[in-house]
């Protein structure tokens, strides 16, 4: 049998690396796709439930503050127990005992930067919430805060409620949003506890009365609900607004 001609052995040469061009092209693309559809994939994990928080936040910013979260009927009625500590400086990251789960008033920190907490912040976490001698600071200050528990922080519809709450008091011009909510943790308490069945509880630092200058007169005032409740915190903080407090021009 004759042997095949060069010209016809280099054809076919060429038309196998045609081929195998073609298939390396095709496999090029076939990783390339897989590759976009896995990122693409693993920015919509990502991306969909921030997206999602986004339209849930948008939702409740159109509602009432006095409409979010359960009914005041969830919270026990308000307390009040004689303060002290006003003006009373400790050095900062000079722990403080506070008797009262959470606190109302007592020694603080005073440093600029340290604390008290930011009037611009509203809302923290357990990863970056001040340390309690700080946000007492700001209790002196006028502002009320909303502690929240493990229970609450860990329903993510209880803590967009929070969120929310927090959100109609942004701004920093407007001494009348003076308002924190915070974490309240296992690891601040103290001996005292926030009373079973209860999940979150208002603190604010009274000066005995808006104008009221004679510091025997002041009070810790406090009141603890089951759940998160916009309607009961709205009627705290008009009995007590930031003008009842031993500080309220203060920062």
């Amino acid at each position: 049998m004759a042997k095949p001609a060069k010209t016809d052995r280099k054809a076919v040469i060429e038309e196998m690396r045609k081929k195998q061009k073609s298939a390396d092209r095709r496999r090029g693309t076939v990783i390339v796709t897989v590759c976009v559809l896995a990122a693409l994939g693993i920015i919509a994990a990502a991306v969909v439930p921030i997206l999602l928080d986004k339209r849930e936040d948008s939702k409740l910013d159109g509602v009432a503050l006095d409409k979010i979260g359960s009914a005041a009927s969830s919270c026990e009625k308000i307390t009040t127990k004689p303060a002290d500590g006003n003006q009373q400086h400790v050095p900062v990251n000079t722990p403080v005992d506070y008797p009262d789960a959470p606190p109302a008033f007592g020694a603080h920190w005073n440093q600029q930067g340290v604390a008290p907490a930011a009037f611009s912040r509203k809302f923290y976490t357990a990863d970056d919430r001040p340390p309690l001698e700080a946000l007492v600071h700001n209790l002196e200050h006028g502002y009320t805060i909303l502690w929240y528990d493990d229970t609450i922080a860990d329903d993510p519809k209880a803590l967009d409620d929070v969120e929310a709450i927090a959100r109609k008091f942004s701004g920093s011009d407007d001494l009348r949003d003076k308002f924190i909510a915070a974490p309240w943790t296992s690891d601040d308490e103290n001996g005292a506890k926030i009373p079973d069945g209860k999940h979150v509880a208002f603190t604010h630092w009274s000066a005995g009365g808006t104008g009221e200058t004679d510091t025997t007169k002041q009070v810790g005032v406090f009141q603890y609900c089951s759940g998160v409740s916009g309607e009961a915190l709205s009627t705290f903080m008009d009995e007590y607004p930031y003008t009842d407090s031993p500080e309220p021009a203060a920062m």
